[in-house]
């Protein structure tokens, strides 16, 4: 499992808002759906580095 790494993140109240329904939405807490986001966002533009084949 990825290491992961606690940072803290300010967010305008709407833009909370509107990602704590999404996440109701999709089942998921509000860190995984913003982890989600960056997730995907990062596959669209080619910069998310495919994992290396632990095998």
């Amino acid at each position: 499992m990825a290491k992961k790494k606690a940072f803290a993140l300010r967010l305008d109240s709407e833009l909370m808002k509107a990602v704590e329904k999404w996440a109701a939405d999709e089942f998921r807490s509000t860190n995984g759906q913003l982890e989600w986001i960056i997730q995907e966002s990062l596959k669209k533009s080619k910069r998310l580095k495919k994992p290396k084949n632990t095998e």
